[in-house]
């Protein structure tokens, strides 16, 4: 008889399909803000196009940084401990404010402005740019996020050159709506290519 592995278990087989599924709903989240903000902001287009790599990664964490994906993620303290000067008990609910911390003018001169320019002269320190979480990566903060980046990256420079119009539609940005997106999503119509 041929000795087989023991199968999956139903427990480690629903994570590793939420590790699929999270990373991909997460960059099809930002997608849709790419484009509203290459809609809001047209000159954009040019800039990714002109900008090169550099550009579009720095595109992509004023995207990342702008759009509030959620206003706060939370948790419990996992033990007593204190943190700037406040004290936090075991099983304390703390949550973490994405949102403020992403458009704080402690931090983000004109937080309320869209600038990619921000992200042309350095990488955003772990804990400036939150909206995947902060820390380390190995601890609290999404360990896909340098994939997001990067296929956010590869995809601007995709969206800018795309020849497509945006039709009437509400894009407006609840937020009280977790994970929000426009109300009408992000519809643009494309050009049928001729067939061959």
């Amino acid at each position: 008889m041929v000795a087989r592995e023991p199968a999956m278990s139903a427990g480690i087989a629903a994570v590793e399909l939420l590790n699929i599924i999270r990373p991909t709903a997460a960059v099809s989240w930002f997608v849709t803000f790419m484009a509203h903000a290459l809609h809001r902001w047209p000159e954009q287009r040019r800039a990714l196009r002109d900008g090169g790599a550099d550009y579009a990664r720095a595109f992509a964490h004023e995207v990342r940084r702008f759009y509030p994906f959620a206003p706060f993620v939370g948790g419990r303290a996992a033990k007593t401990l204190s943190y700037a000067g406040h004290d936090i008990r075991e099983n304390s609910l703390v949550l973490l404010d994405i949102h403020g911390q992403n458009h704080d003018p402690l931090l983000w001169p004109e937080p309320d402005r869209f600038a990619p320019q921000r992200f042309l002269d350095r990488e955003p320190g772990q804990n400036d740019l939150i909206p995947q979480g902060g820390g380390d990566p190995a601890l609290h903060r999404c360990p896909g996020e340098d994939i997001t980046v990067t296929l956010m990256s590869q995809l601007a420079t995709r969206l800018a050159d795309l020849d497509r119009t945006v039709p009437p539609q509400d894009l407006h940005i609840p937020l009280r709506r977790i994970p929000t997106l426009p109300r009408s999503r992000m519809i643009l119509r494309v050009p049928a290519t001729p067939s061959a």
